[in-house]
């Protein structure tokens, strides 16, 4: 691993609990392996592109790194529909490469996430940032994309590691929101898992209040890390 610069964020209201503040720690790579990355997972930190960061906020730590266990999990009922729901849906697995039709629909995902749940205004995606975030990546990662039909309603981001698959980014058709294209998505991503063989999928933070971030704890059984221990998660 490569590391050109680290620096913490100053202190600023939090991006998943507003009535907290957050600091970030980065560490922005010139080079990093899957199983250096896989390393750093262990200890908390999430990537887009070459920025690596995890948070280090003074007054909370309701930022948790959650992995779902593979072998053991088994779908409630509610998710059990949502991969009913999609049973058309064609997934395509390649490289990931950046498109205008991708930048609309991530356009209309954030617009559509905003007047939701009141996520902070998001202009128009530059083929640049979209490059930065998803395309550019130290090492290979898988562009997971959701048809029907000829139809483009769903992009991931998935990093294919040694300890397991992890999850970076979904974006989907907010038009197609009641086939709980999230769902499917993450239910993909574990099934796939269980073909490869590889123990867990990595979720991202669990963040217990903030809204876009608890649906995690919902895929069972799972475990997040505290104080550097994979421990059972209890909701």
């Amino acid at each position: 691993m490569q590391t050109l610069f680290t620096f913490v964020s100053p202190a600023d209201q939090c991006g998943y609990l507003p009535d907290q503040r957050w600091q970030l720690r980065y560490d922005v790579v010139g080079e990093l392996t899957a199983e250096e990355y896989a390393e750093r997972m262990r200890q908390g930190w999430r990537r887009f592109g070459f920025s690596l960061f995890r948070p280090e906020c003074e007054n909370c730590q309701q930022c948790r790194s959650l992995r779902v266990k593979v072998a053991e999990f088994r779908a409630s009922e509610s998710q059990k529909r949502a991969w009913k729901a999609n049973r058309d849906v064609r997934v395509e697995v390649g490289s990931p490469v950046v498109s205008e039709e991708k930048l609309r629909l991530y356009d209309r995902y954030h617009q559509f996430q905003t007047e939701l749940k009141q996520w902070p205004e998001h202009g128009p995606e530059t083929v640049e940032d979209y490059l930065e975030s998803f395309v550019v990546n130290p090492f290979p990662t898988e562009e997971w994309c959701y048809y029907v039909g000829d139809r483009l309603i769903g992009v991931g981001y998935v990093d294919a590691l040694p300890i397991g698959l992890s999850a970076i980014y979904f974006y989907y058709e907010p038009a197609e929101r009641d086939r709980s294209l999230g769902t499917f998505n993450v239910l993909s991503v574990i099934e796939s898992a269980r073909e490869r063989g590889v123990p867990h999928v990595y979720l991202g933070f669990h963040v217990a209040g903030c809204r876009s971030l608890e649906y995690k704890a919902k895929y069972r059984p799972n475990e997040v890390l505290m104080d550097g221990k994979w421990v059972p998660f209890v909701v």
